[in-house]
């Protein structure tokens, strides 16, 4: 994949001072840092190759290199960016930029991942709406310690390597020379103390990996391959931090009576063409159950018959779908003789009036979406 210019990167001309590298550098660290833009993988690949860019061009050697070379010239160009794209947290960040954050306070706890799972459910069930129990593993809290990751009658100390705070910081040298950088205690994992005593079903971590059942409810109109979020269902993060949540899936089954667009829903119900020619009345399955409809003598192939509120209900908000039968006229073949007599005496009986147009094409397809 082709790397792009690192003057184009950061915003600035070939000829700019070491100073304009720095502060195009800064509004596209300010503007693109992960902890600034959440879960956007774009903003994150952007702020990496801002990083890369800014290595390369703030060192006159590498730059020099670069001017010559392009990207083969610069080491490091191939090994995936700089140290600095791996920053922690904003925290870093600030660090980097003014010395150190005189807000920051406790190290921030990792919060829980998410979880995804499937739920498979029939054409009828995702119109009509369903409840289901699902079972999953998830790392939940340790119930033998409730979390705290202390062995019973155990308590929590003071954490001796990083004071109680948390984080511990140590003086590193970055973009903008040396800094005070911040990382969570390893010994503590950011919460300040530490259990006297390890749990010993969870090792200390204050959680562990269980087997959960979760009721679902699929709401009535959910489409095929529509999510549920469940808030705080998902694995639970380090003591004092958020859990994921639970993403359900719906995948629904196809009905070979059924096709659904949008919120109507089609179905095509095949008829004799003497019904078609004479009339009749017909059952016909709806996503709610059986329902009659009346065939008009001369009903044409291809007619519509629109039952009004047959169809999918909106997930959130009002209103609902309709039925629309499709009419399916099927022509016998005739095989003898007796059997062509027929035909041929009811032909000799129809008149070209016989074949009128009750309505022309846009009042059939008024009729059929009235």
């Amino acid at each position: 994949m082709s790397r792009r210019d690192y003057y184009e990167v950061l915003g600035v001309s070939h000829d700019a001072s070491e100073d304009d590298i720095k502060k195009a550098f800064r509004r596209r660290a300010r503007e693109l840092h992960p902890d600034v833009n959440p879960g956007d993988a774009d903003a994150e690949a952007r702020f990496r190759e801002a990083a890369e860019a800014y290595e390369t061009l703030s060192d006159p050697e590498s730059r020099g290199l670069y001017d010559r070379f392009g990207h083969e010239g610069v080491r490091g160009a191939a090994d995936g960016g700089p140290q600095f794209a791996d920053f922690g947290s904003f925290q870093d960040l600030f660090d980097a930029f003014f010395g150190g954050d005189p807000f920051a306070g406790q190290a921030r706890q990792r919060a829980g991942e998410d979880v995804g799972v499937m739920v498979d459910i029939t054409f009828e069930e995702s119109a009509t709406g369903v409840a289901r129990e699902i079972e999953l593993d998830v790392v939940a809290p340790c119930d033998t310690c409730e979390g705290t990751g202390a062995a019973p009658g155990a308590g929590l100390e003071r954490c001796e390597a990083c004071g109680g705070q948390g984080q511990i910081r140590d003086v590193a040298r970055g973009p903008f020379g040396q800094f005070l950088r911040t990382q969570v205690c390893a010994e503590c994992r950011g919460r300040g103390e530490r259990p006297s005593k390890r749990c010993a079903e969870c090792v200390g971590q204050g959680r562990r990996e269980r087997r959960r059942a979760v009721a679902i409810n699929i709401p009535p109109g959910i489409a095929d391959g529509q999510q549920i979020r469940l808030a705080g269902r998902g694995h639970a993060g380090q003591p004092g931090a958020t859990p994921g949540d639970l993403y359900v899936q719906v995948d629904v089954a196809p009905d070979e009576r059924f096709e659904r667009r949008g919120l109507d829903v089609i179905h095509v119900v095949t008829v004799p063409v003497t019904d078609a020619m004479l009339g009749a009345s017909l059952s016909v399955p709806t996503v709610g159950g059986e329902a009659e409809v009346e065939l008009r003598p001369g009903t044409q192939h291809g007619e519509e018959l629109v039952l009004r509120g047959k169809g999918f209900p909106a997930v959130q908000g009002r209103g609902r779908g309709d039925q629309r039968v499709v009419v399916d006229v099927r022509v016998p073949r005739v095989d003898d003789d007796e059997g062509r007599r027929a035909v041929e005496q009811l032909a000799a009986q129809l008149t070209d009036h016989s074949y009128r147009e009750d309505e022309g094409f846009f009042e059939r397809l008024k009729h059929a979406f009235r």
